[in-house]
Protein backbone atom coordinates (compact mmCIF):
# COMPACT_ATOMS: atom_id res chain seq x y z
CA UNK A 1 0.00 0.00 0.00
CA UNK A 2 2.87 2.24 0.81
CA UNK A 3 4.22 4.63 3.95
CA UNK A 4 2.75 7.96 3.99
CA UNK A 5 4.77 11.02 6.04
CA UNK A 6 1.80 13.28 6.82
CA UNK A 7 3.05 16.72 8.08
CA UNK A 8 0.82 18.65 9.80
CA UNK A 9 0.89 21.04 13.50
CA UNK A 10 -3.09 20.65 13.79
CA UNK A 11 -2.62 17.87 16.48
CA UNK A 12 -6.37 17.50 16.17
CA UNK A 13 -6.69 17.42 12.14
CA UNK A 14 -3.15 15.65 12.54
CA UNK A 15 -5.23 12.42 14.29
CA UNK A 16 -8.14 13.08 12.08
CA UNK A 17 -6.78 12.64 8.97
CA UNK A 18 -4.07 9.57 10.47
CA UNK A 19 -7.25 7.93 10.99
CA UNK A 20 -8.67 8.46 7.52
CA UNK A 21 -5.34 7.13 6.18
CA UNK A 22 -5.46 4.19 8.39
CA UNK A 23 -8.68 2.71 7.83
CA UNK A 24 -7.92 2.96 4.39
CA UNK A 25 -4.78 0.65 5.34
CA UNK A 26 -2.27 2.59 4.68
CA UNK A 27 0.91 2.60 7.70
CA UNK A 28 1.17 6.34 8.16
CA UNK A 29 3.21 7.97 10.31
CA UNK A 30 3.03 11.84 11.48
CA UNK A 31 5.43 15.35 12.40
CA UNK A 32 4.13 18.60 13.74
CA UNK A 33 7.62 20.14 13.00
CA UNK A 34 9.53 20.73 9.37
CA UNK A 35 12.93 19.50 11.50
CA UNK A 36 11.36 16.47 12.58
CA UNK A 37 9.52 15.85 9.28
CA UNK A 38 13.13 16.15 7.63
CA UNK A 39 14.26 13.53 9.89
CA UNK A 40 12.12 11.10 9.21
CA UNK A 41 12.80 11.35 5.66
CA UNK A 42 16.43 11.14 5.98
CA UNK A 43 15.99 8.22 8.24
CA UNK A 44 13.24 5.80 6.78
CA UNK A 45 11.55 4.84 3.46
CA UNK A 46 8.52 7.17 2.77
CA UNK A 47 6.50 6.84 -0.41
CA UNK A 48 4.22 9.87 -0.46
CA UNK A 49 4.16 13.35 1.75
CA UNK A 50 0.12 15.13 3.23
CA UNK A 51 1.94 18.29 3.55
CA UNK A 52 0.31 21.47 5.51
CA UNK A 53 1.33 25.13 4.73
CA UNK A 54 1.04 26.62 8.56
CA UNK A 55 4.28 24.99 10.26
CA UNK A 56 6.00 26.54 12.96
CA UNK A 57 9.56 28.26 11.56
CA UNK A 58 9.46 27.26 8.29
CA UNK A 59 6.32 27.03 5.88
CA UNK A 60 4.97 24.55 4.05
CA UNK A 61 6.16 25.88 0.84
CA UNK A 62 9.68 26.43 1.98
CA UNK A 63 9.91 22.86 2.93
CA UNK A 64 8.44 21.51 -0.33
CA UNK A 65 11.38 23.30 -1.78
CA UNK A 66 13.76 21.86 0.45
CA UNK A 67 12.62 18.40 0.35
CA UNK A 68 12.76 18.71 -3.85
CA UNK A 69 16.13 19.43 -3.34
CA UNK A 70 17.45 15.80 -2.17
CA UNK A 71 14.66 13.63 -2.99
CA UNK A 72 11.17 13.03 -5.80
CA UNK A 73 8.94 11.83 -3.48
CA UNK A 74 5.07 12.45 -4.20
CA UNK A 75 3.83 15.32 -2.19
CA UNK A 76 -0.07 16.18 -1.76
CA UNK A 77 -0.27 19.91 -0.35
CA UNK A 78 -2.92 19.80 2.12
CA UNK A 79 -4.32 23.17 3.44
CA UNK A 80 -7.37 25.65 3.84
CA UNK A 81 -5.39 28.06 1.57
CA UNK A 82 -7.71 27.12 -1.39
CA UNK A 83 -6.65 30.61 -3.30
CA UNK A 84 -4.83 30.28 -7.21
CA UNK A 85 -2.10 31.81 -6.26
CA UNK A 86 -1.03 30.16 -3.04
CA UNK A 87 -2.21 26.55 -5.88
CA UNK A 88 0.49 28.48 -8.01
CA UNK A 89 3.06 28.66 -5.01
CA UNK A 90 2.73 25.02 -4.25
CA UNK A 91 3.12 23.70 -7.77
CA UNK A 92 5.91 25.61 -8.37
CA UNK A 93 8.08 24.92 -5.44
CA UNK A 94 7.57 21.08 -6.61
CA UNK A 95 4.29 20.01 -5.47
CA UNK A 96 2.41 17.31 -7.24
CA UNK A 97 -0.99 17.86 -6.08
CA UNK A 98 -2.88 20.48 -3.75
CA UNK A 99 -5.93 19.68 -1.70
CA UNK A 100 -7.83 22.93 -0.13
CA UNK A 101 -9.61 22.16 3.48
CA UNK A 102 -12.05 21.24 3.96
CA UNK A 103 -12.22 18.00 2.00
CA UNK A 104 -13.64 14.75 1.99
CA UNK A 105 -11.38 11.75 3.38
CA UNK A 106 -12.13 10.11 0.27
CA UNK A 107 -10.79 12.34 -1.88
CA UNK A 108 -7.79 12.19 0.22
CA UNK A 109 -7.66 8.53 -0.05
CA UNK A 110 -8.29 8.84 -4.05
CA UNK A 111 -5.80 11.54 -4.39
CA UNK A 112 -3.20 9.11 -2.61
CA UNK A 113 -3.94 6.29 -4.62
CA UNK A 114 -3.50 7.80 -8.22
CA UNK A 115 -0.53 9.27 -7.12
CA UNK A 116 1.33 5.96 -5.49
CA UNK A 117 -0.11 4.46 -8.72
CA UNK A 118 1.78 7.49 -10.82
CA UNK A 119 5.01 6.71 -8.92
CA UNK A 120 4.83 3.07 -8.26
CA UNK A 121 8.48 2.23 -8.75
CA UNK A 122 9.00 -0.04 -12.02
CA UNK A 123 11.18 -2.83 -10.17
CA UNK A 124 10.75 -4.29 -6.51
CA UNK A 125 13.18 -6.38 -4.88
CA UNK A 126 12.56 -8.96 -2.05
CA UNK A 127 15.83 -11.03 -1.35
CA UNK A 128 16.35 -12.85 -4.33
CA UNK A 129 13.11 -12.06 -5.95
CA UNK A 130 13.17 -9.50 -8.25
CA UNK A 131 9.67 -7.85 -9.88
CA UNK A 132 9.81 -5.10 -12.71
CA UNK A 133 6.41 -4.11 -13.30
CA UNK A 134 6.84 -2.16 -16.69
CA UNK A 135 8.43 -5.29 -18.38
CA UNK A 136 6.26 -7.78 -16.76
CA UNK A 137 8.93 -9.89 -15.95
CA UNK A 138 10.27 -11.99 -12.51
CA UNK A 139 13.99 -12.70 -12.07
CA UNK A 140 15.15 -15.71 -8.80
CA UNK A 141 18.86 -14.85 -8.74
CA UNK A 142 18.73 -13.48 -11.57
CA UNK A 143 17.09 -16.14 -13.86
CA UNK A 144 13.85 -14.96 -15.44
CA UNK A 145 11.02 -16.91 -14.37
CA UNK A 146 8.08 -17.89 -16.88
CA UNK A 147 4.88 -16.36 -15.37
CA UNK A 148 1.27 -16.48 -16.36
CA UNK A 149 -0.56 -12.69 -16.76
CA UNK A 150 -2.52 -14.05 -14.10
CA UNK A 151 0.34 -15.65 -11.66
CA UNK A 152 2.30 -12.49 -12.03
CA UNK A 153 -0.61 -9.82 -11.39
CA UNK A 154 -1.53 -12.19 -8.17
CA UNK A 155 2.25 -11.96 -7.35
CA UNK A 156 2.08 -8.24 -7.94
CA UNK A 157 -1.09 -7.83 -5.83
CA UNK A 158 0.27 -8.99 -3.19
CA UNK A 159 3.60 -7.81 -2.80
CA UNK A 160 1.16 -4.27 -3.02
CA UNK A 161 -1.28 -5.42 -0.08
CA UNK A 162 1.74 -7.17 2.01
CA UNK A 163 0.76 -5.11 4.75
CA UNK A 164 -2.15 -7.17 5.55
CA UNK A 165 -4.13 -10.69 4.46
CA UNK A 166 -5.67 -10.69 1.36
CA UNK A 167 -8.70 -12.46 0.76
CA UNK A 168 -9.34 -15.37 -2.64
CA UNK A 169 -12.43 -12.82 -3.06
CA UNK A 170 -10.27 -9.52 -3.02
CA UNK A 171 -7.41 -11.51 -5.33
CA UNK A 172 -10.46 -12.49 -8.00
CA UNK A 173 -11.85 -9.10 -7.98
CA UNK A 174 -8.79 -6.80 -8.59
CA UNK A 175 -7.64 -9.03 -10.96
CA UNK A 176 -8.76 -8.86 -14.80
CA UNK A 177 -7.61 -12.54 -16.07
CA UNK A 178 -9.58 -14.25 -12.93
CA UNK A 179 -13.34 -14.35 -14.85
CA UNK A 180 -16.25 -13.94 -12.11
CA UNK A 181 -17.57 -16.82 -13.03
CA UNK A 182 -14.29 -18.80 -11.56
CA UNK A 183 -14.41 -21.02 -8.86
CA UNK A 184 -12.00 -19.04 -6.33
CA UNK A 185 -10.59 -21.98 -5.65
CA UNK A 186 -8.80 -21.27 -8.66
CA UNK A 187 -6.95 -18.87 -7.15
CA UNK A 188 -5.56 -21.62 -5.09
CA UNK A 189 -4.13 -23.43 -8.25
CA UNK A 190 -2.53 -20.35 -9.39
CA UNK A 191 -0.66 -19.35 -6.00
CA UNK A 192 0.05 -23.33 -6.40
CA UNK A 193 1.88 -22.88 -9.74
CA UNK A 194 3.28 -19.49 -8.58
CA UNK A 195 4.94 -20.95 -5.76
CA UNK A 196 6.38 -23.73 -7.94
CA UNK A 197 7.98 -21.49 -10.02
CA UNK A 198 9.46 -19.04 -7.40
CA UNK A 199 10.80 -21.49 -5.91
CA UNK A 200 9.00 -21.55 -2.80
CA UNK A 201 6.82 -23.84 -0.35
CA UNK A 202 3.07 -23.39 1.38
CA UNK A 203 4.62 -25.06 4.68
CA UNK A 204 8.15 -23.20 4.98
CA UNK A 205 6.89 -20.20 2.52
CA UNK A 206 9.43 -17.83 2.17
CA UNK A 207 7.11 -15.37 0.33
CA UNK A 208 3.88 -16.56 -0.08
CA UNK A 209 1.94 -17.66 3.47
CA UNK A 210 -1.35 -19.29 3.47
CA UNK A 211 -3.74 -17.59 6.18
CA UNK A 212 -6.30 -19.51 7.54
CA UNK A 213 -9.89 -18.54 6.41
CA UNK A 214 -8.41 -15.40 4.78
CA UNK A 215 -6.28 -16.35 2.03
CA UNK A 216 -2.89 -14.95 1.40
CA UNK A 217 0.07 -12.85 2.46
CA UNK A 218 3.28 -11.80 0.68
CA UNK A 219 5.74 -12.81 3.80
CA UNK A 220 8.64 -10.10 3.26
Amino acid sequence: MGKLLLIEDDLEMQGLILTYLNQAGFESIAAEHPNKALEILKSEKIDLIILDITLPEVDGFELCKKIRTFSSIPIIISTARGDIYNKIQGFERGADDYLAKPYEPAELIARVNALLRRFKPKEMIFDNLTINTQKREVNIDGKKIDLTNTEFDILVFLIENRLYPVSREAIANSINAIHEESSLRSIDTHVRNLRAKIGDSAKEPKFIQSVWAIGYKFCL
